[in-house]
């Protein structure tokens, strides 16, 4: 009797201990986070009385500073803020791995950041407690994106999990920034134009006279060139009635108004006809599929395209032969469609900026990001201190000398990444036209935009969220539906497999699961409606 007892005591007394530590752990969170709240200012600048440090891992573009830790952009943002940064750069073929090793080893950093987290991680991690709920902080602590997301509820819908709950935040684009959502646009060589006679394309029967004419009336010019073979297809889909909510694979049947698989639709097929005859009557660069980036560039800067889908030639090949250039239309199809297609939605990547449990300064950091989706943060981030970096001429910031003529003989890239972070890596927080002096956004490119504008789309959708089980199945359905139509797609145009065989290949992607891969879309759709 009496061992009994002393086992019980014992275990009351473990009991006990574990109570003590658990409470004494809660406790000591209390107290953090009552400390952290009184050490931040809910508004203006600093965003903390005390400087406090947030560890961030952050994923880089090809070209960008291998060292944040000394740059304009972050330095004048320490000093407004009081909050440091230590970054932890990963390199772009590298950012998988290690992205995925930091997951799995329970050691978070205070944020992920511009890391592209996939959808599926994101919701998995989310739901675990992983990464924080975002909803509550965004309500207190971010003023500026709440009011873009409160003016274009569609950036709500776009970044809110099937639970109902915002684990992330996203790269937006101004939707009134019309060239940088609808780029590369099409381009013609005025000069030619001019030449024939005729003016800009605007039906599919015209592109083809004005191609036709420069293959006989100048042989050594290439109709219409491009540096990757599907972006012809998607310039065509508006003009065929397909792709009319800016996706890939599927959108609305105009008819009925339901989710569609566009790519198996009558429409569809004559679009694959049409680009076909022009690849066949060799009104195409043939190796179009196939042509690497820098024999395209080097082909434009030779003056050897009358026509292309790129972004501004001035830019590119240079003002001699770019300034030869006006933007295209888009072309009216057979039944009478004409629309610009190939328009991107206004939020980009939803897996920028993510804040996980590591982090003891959730609202500050909430505050610390926010600043990047205001006027003032982008211009900051895209283009510096002014005076500095940037000087306003003529109503418009552009760059200053220093950084657009390098005395080193550098390119303008490769001077803005000395003092700014954002090449090459769609950081968290809203481009904005203004202050952005990139291709999109040169006189030649919002020109060109301007003309497409009357022909945007009427509704696009932003790529959807999923449950852990739908994303599961829906990628395996995916690996094969979509490969298939996009290889078969390439074969169609440049005639290795004929469009005799369309109804096999309608059956094929039948069989592969398409009534399940179009539930899961569905269910998906009507969620992104819902939120």
């Amino acid at each position: 009797m009496r061992k009994l007892l002393y086992v019980f005591m014992a275990l009351a007394l473990v009991v006990l201990a574990a109570c003590s530590k658990d409470s004494g752990g809660e406790a000591e969170k209390e107290k953090e986070k009552e400390e952290a709240q009184q050490n931040l200012n809910e508004t203006g600048m600093p965003i903390v009385k005390d400087q406090i440090t947030l560890k961030m891992w952050a994923a880089m573009g090809n070209n960008t500073m291998k060292n944040w830790n000394d740059i304009l952009v972050w330095n004048t943002y320490e000093e407004m803020t009081n909050v440091k940064v230590e970054w932890e750069q990963v390199e772009p073929d590298a950012v998988e791995e290690k992205r995925n090793l930091s997951l799995v080893s329970g050691t978070l950093p205070d944020v992920y950041y511009a890391a592209n987290m996939p959808t599926l991680d994101i919701f998995k991690y989310g739901q675990q407690g992983s990464f924080v709920k975002l909803n509550d902080l965004i309500d207190k602590y971010a003023p500026n994106l709440k009011k873009l997301m409160d003016e274009n509820p569609s950036i709500r819908k776009a970044i809110t999990f099937p639970d109902g709950n915002i684990y992330s935040l996203p790269v937006i684009h101004d939707p009134e920034f019309t060239s940088v959502r609808t780029h590369p646009l099409m381009w013609y060589n005025k000069e030619l134009l001019d030449k024939y006679g005729m003016d800009v394309p605007s039906t599919t029967e015209e592109f083809y006279t004005f191609l036709k004419t420069v293959q006989e009336k100048d042989p050594d010019i290439t109709p219409y060139g491009s540096y990757n073979g599907t972006l012809h297809v998607n310039f065509l889909r508006g003009a065929f009635g397909v792709g009319n909510t800016g996706r890939s694979y599927i959108d609305k049947d105009p008819e009925s108004g339901e989710l569609r698989f566009y790519p198996i639709t009558d429409n569809y097929r004559e679009l694959l006809e049409y680009a076909n005859k022009l690849h066949t009557e060799k009104l195409v660069e043939q190796n179009i599929y196939t042509i690497d980036w820098a024999q395209f560039l080097n082909n434009g800067a030779e003056d050897k395209y009358a026509s292309m889908v790129f972004y501004a030639p001035e830019e590119l090949f240079g003002k001699e032969i770019g300034e030869k250039y006006v933007g295209g239309l888009p072309l009216k199809g057979p039944h009478g469609d004409q629309k610009w297609a190939q328009v991107a939605f206004p939020v980009g990547h939803i897996g920028k900026f993510i804040i996980t449990d590591q982090n003891k300064n959730p609202e500050a950091t909430m505050r610390w990001v926010d600043h990047f989706y205001s006027d003032e943060g982008s211009r900051l981030f895209y283009m510096g201190v002014e005076n500095e970096t940037y000087e306003v001429v003529d109503g418009k910031y552009k760059y200053m000398d220093h950084i657009t003529n390098s005395t080193e003989g550098l390119t303008k890239e490769q001077e803005i990444v000395k003092y700014l972070g954002w090449i090459g890596i769609g950081a968290p927080g809203i481009l904005m036209q203004d202050y952005f002096d990139g291709s999109e956004g040169s006189d030649q490119a919002l020109e060109a935009a301007a003309k497409v504008e009357p022909y945007l789309l009427d509704e696009v959708w932003p790529p959807f969220t999923y449950t852990e089980e739908e994303s599961k199945e829906l990628t395996a359905l995916a690996a094969d539906i979509e490969k298939y139509v996009t290889e078969m797609q390439d074969k169609f145009v440049v005639g290795e497999e004929s469009l005799s065989n369309w109804d096999k290949f309608v059956d094929t992607v039948k069989k592969q699961g398409l009534d399940r891969y179009m539930e899961i879309q569905n269910d998906a759709y009507q969620r992104y409606l819902d939120n």
